[in-house]
C-alpha cells in the first residue's frame, strides 16, 4: 500500500513508445508487494517501511546512474489541472535547441500528455501507473532505459497529478519542483506541507489570470516559505512568457553545476 494515502501499488505499469505514444505501450508486470491480509496496525507499518526501504534502495541506484551522466534530474509534482505538462511544453520548445531534453510522463490511464511532448520533437516514455497514485523508484529506473542518457542534459519527471503520495517517494532526482497555479488556493502549501517541504522549488503558474482572480500570491509565497523557508520560488504564465526567462536561466545553471 502506499505510505500516505492507502493506496494498493499498481499491480502493472505500462512504458509507452519513446517517440511515438500513439503506437501503443509495452506492458510490464511486477508484484510490487505481497497484499496477503493485514490483521494489524504492526503489520502495516512494516510493510509500509519495506515498501520505503525497496523504493529508497532503488532510488540510489538511480540516482547513481544519474551521476555518472551528469544529468539534471527534475521531479515535478503538483495537484491536475496545475500546468506541468504546459509548463514542459513551453520550456521544451523554447529551450531543446540549447539543451539535449528527455522526458517520463506519469498518469494512471492515457497517452495524452506524452503525446503533446512528442510534438515537440523530445524523446518521452508514457508511464501509466494504472491505479497508482505516484511514480515511484522502479518505473523511473525502467522508463529511463529508452533514452541516450549519454546524450541527455535535463530528464524531467512528470508525476501524477497529487500532493500527497508523490511527496514520500524518491526517484532518483535532484530534486521536486512543485507546480501551484493561481487557480488554486493561495493555501495549499500549508494544506498538503509535507510536499511544499520536499520540494526544492515552487513554479507560481498563471499569473496572467491574476487580475481577475482573488488570489494572493503574497500570502501564497508566505506560506509556502513557512513550511520550507529556503524554498526558490518563480512566478510565470507559461501562457504569456512571464517570469518564464528566470526558470530558464535556473535550468541553465543546473546543467552547468553538473558539469563542474
Amino acid at each position: 500500500m502506499c505510505t500516505d494515502c492507502g493506496c494498493p501499488p499498481p499491480e502493472q505499469h505500462h512504458h509507452g513508445h519513446q517517440h511515438d505514444p500513439k503506437h501503443g505501450s509495452r506492458h510490464h508486470d511486477h508484484d510490487h508487494l505481497d497484499r496477503g491480509n493485514v490483521g494489524a496496525d504492526t503489520r502495516t507499518v512494516r510493510i509500509e517501511e519495506d515498501l520505503l526501504a525497496k523504493n529508497n534502495r532503488l532510488a540510489a541506484a538511480n540516482r547513481e546512474l544519474f551521476r555518472r551522466h551528469q544529468l539534471l534530474v527534475l521531479n515535478l509534482v503538483s495537484s491536475p489541472g496545475s500546468g506541468k505538462t504546459s509548463i514542459l511544453e513551453r520550456t521544451l520548445a523554447d529551450l531543446k535547441e540549447d539543451l539535449a531534453f528527455a522526458v517520463l510522463e506519469g498518469d494512471q490511464q492515457t497517452a495524452h500528455d506524452a503525446e503533446r511532448i512528442a510534438a515537440t520533437g523530445v524523446p518521452v516514455q508514457q508511464i501509466n501507473t494504472g491505479a497508482g497514485c505516484h511514480l515511484d523508484a522502479h518505473m523511473v529506473g525502467h522508463g529511463v532505459e529508452h533514452f541516450d542518457l549519454a546524450h541527455t542534459a535535463v530528464l524531467f519527471i512528470e508525476n501524477v497529478g497529487n500532493l500527497v503520495c508523490p511527496a514520500a517517494f524518491d526517484l532518483g532526482e535532484e530534486c521536486k519542483v512543485a507546480v501551484l497555479s493561481v487557480t488554486e488556493g493561495e493555501d495549499k502549501p500549508v494544506k498538503y506541507p509535507q510536499m511544499f517541504r520536499a520540494a526544492e522549488v515552487l513554479l507560481i503558474n498563471k499569473i496572467d489570470l491574476l487580475p481577475h482572480l482573488r488570489f494572493d500570491l503574497e500570502k501564497c509565497k508566505a506560506y509556502a516559505r513557512q513550511v520550507h523557508p529556503g524554498i526558490r520560488i518563480f512566478e510565470l504564465s507559461c501562457h504569456s512568457g512571464a517570469g518564464m526567462a528566470a526558470w530558464y536561466d535556473w535550468l541553465r545553471e543546473g546543467v552547468q553545476k553538473k558539469k563542474i
